[in-house]
């Protein structure tokens, strides 16, 4: 069993060509990892396909990745959310972008993270049909959880380009 499954690698390339958005517009909400949103629209289709995965956030309320996919399956509802996405803002080459150092950026900087998703009233518009509030205290609970351990099997794929076996020991966030 291994600790990490490359998402992409379950991606064929008619899948990949839905993934045109450019690394520099990416929301700084999206959790490293080989997927995230960039300027996607704000029609709020993301969550309608990758529930698990996808969020709304920013000044525009545009589409961000909260959780990376585990699983091929999981991967193919984010290739459906970003094919329906006409702006074609996501991106899916996060592995060649995120550094060691930037992922380690990233989680010092979590405060500013938590702080935003503390400081919205989900429940005030329409975001209740798609169980928005939810989705936002499960990223919010993530932090304190397990993402931590996930960042740092992520780290080990980025400095390895493998993952860990079971009992390796992973680098420090």
């Amino acid at each position: 069993m291994t600790l990490y499954d490359d998402p992409v690698a379950s991606l064929s390339d008619k899948d990949r060509e839905v993934f045109q958005g450019r690394w520099e517009d990416r929301l700084w909400l999206n959790v490293p990892g080989p997927f995230y949103g960039g300027e996607t629209d704000t029609c709020r289709t993301g969550r309608i396909s990758a529930p698990q995965h996808v969020l709304y956030g920013g000044e525009y309320l545009t589409e961000y990745v909260y959780r990376q996919p585990r699983r091929p399956a999981e991967a193919a509802r984010l290739v459906e959310a970003a094919c329906c996405d006409p702006l074609l803002g996501y991106g899916c080459d996060g592995d060649t972008r995120w550094t060691p150092d930037a992922v380690r950026e990233w989680w010092r900087d979590r405060g500013r993270i938590i702080e935003y998703l503390s400081a919205h009233d989900w429940n005030a518009i329409d975001w209740a049909q798609q169980g928005v509030f939810a989705a936002v205290r499960d990223y919010e609970s993530s932090f304190a959880g397990r993402l931590a351990a996930d960042l740092r099997t992520y780290l080990f794929w980025l400095e390895e380009g493998r993952s860990p076996s079971a009992g390796e020991r992973l680098p420090d966030l």
